[in-house]
Parts: structure tokens; sequence; C-alpha cells
């Protein structure tokens, strides 16, 4: 008789391994050196998360933050300015800052490859753009158009984001995504 799953163990591993990839990118993981980082076993992660895909999807799916409630109290320009400004900083610098680096990653990979990732990053995409969509409808733009501006300032914000992971250009970025979140909410 197989022993019961340590439920506590189980969600220790899958934080863990969140922020192996947030350190270690996603792009070559092996379950070796993972499971040596995590303090256990190739085979007990396998015993636990069934295979490799399983395991980084069921990790992914702990990082997605609730970005209807950053926007469920727009109301006006000013407040979707505000909005999109926290936005950026907690993707950049806050409490989603590690999420954020793995869905670029994900993305990255989602866009190669339809594999295991794929759903996840669409769900993502979609979650973000769909508050800020219905922020802007609250706002004032027109209901036909507000799904592609949404589109507009999400892409280009994770296009900024990507920038600064990439260069480490703090300033740039920070002027860029300020410009653009003037553009988007402007009359």
């Amino acid at each position: 008789m197989a022993r019961p799953l340590d439920h506590a163990k189980r969600a220790q591993l899958l934080a863990d391994v969140v922020g192996y990839i947030a350190e270690h990118g996603l792009a070559d993981l092996s379950l070796r050196p993972l499971a040596a980082e995590l303090g256990t076993s190739s085979r007990m992660l396998i015993y636990y998360f069934g295979t490799k895909e399983e395991l980084l999807v069921q990790a992914l799916g702990t990082q997605h933050p609730d970005f209807s409630l950053l926007f469920s109290g727009v109301s006006d320009r000013d407040g979707l300015r505000a909005g999109l400004a926290k936005l950026w900083t907690s993707t950049t610098q806050g409490e989603s800052s590690v999420s954020t680096k793995i869905l670029v990653q994900v993305m990255g990979v989602a866009s190669v490859q339809r594999g295991p990732f794929a759903d996840f990053a669409t769900s993502a995409i979609h979650a973000l753009i769909d508050a800020v969509a219905d922020a802007m409808g609250r706002c004032g733009f027109a209901p036909e158009h507000a799904r592609d501006e949404a589109t507009i300032a999400v892409s280009g914000l994770r296009g900024i984001l990507l920038d600064r992971l990439v260069t480490g250009d703090v300033a740039r970025t920070d002027r860029s995504a300020s410009r653009l979140i003037e553009q988007v909410v402007a009359e």
C-alpha cells in the first residue's frame, strides 16, 4: 500500500520550485539539479507530481496573481493610470515580480511549442487583459476598443519588462512604462 502524500511537504516543494525557476530559469530545467537544490530526490518529485511537466504546471499554477482586484475599483482615467502604474511596480519590484519573471519565461516556451505551459500562459494573458479591459470600459473607453487598448497596455508593459529583465536598465524602462501608461490612458 502506497503511503499517503504529505500535503504540507508538497505545497512547500511547489513554493521552492517557483523560487528555483525564478533564480535559475525554466529553459534548461532538469529534475536532478532541481531536486538536489530542494534537498530531495528526482524520484520523490516524480512521486509527488508524476512528471516534470506536471510539477512545473502545478508550481506555475500557484503563481496566478488576482489582477481583477487591482482594477476592480477603477472607474475613471486617474484610477486607471494609478492601477497601471501599480501593476508596473508590482511586476518589477513588488509582490508579483517573481511570478511575472516566471510568466515571461513560460510565454517564451509556450510561443515556440504548444506544450504543457501554453494553457497557463494563455490564461494568464487573458486574465490581465480582461481585468484592464473591464476597467477601461468603466472609464469610458469605447466597448469595441477597450480590449484592444488593454492589449496595447498589457503587452506594451510586458515588452518593456522583458527589456528590463534582459538589460537591467531600470531608469529607462521606468520612464518608458510611464510614457506608455500616459499614452494609453490619454483621452
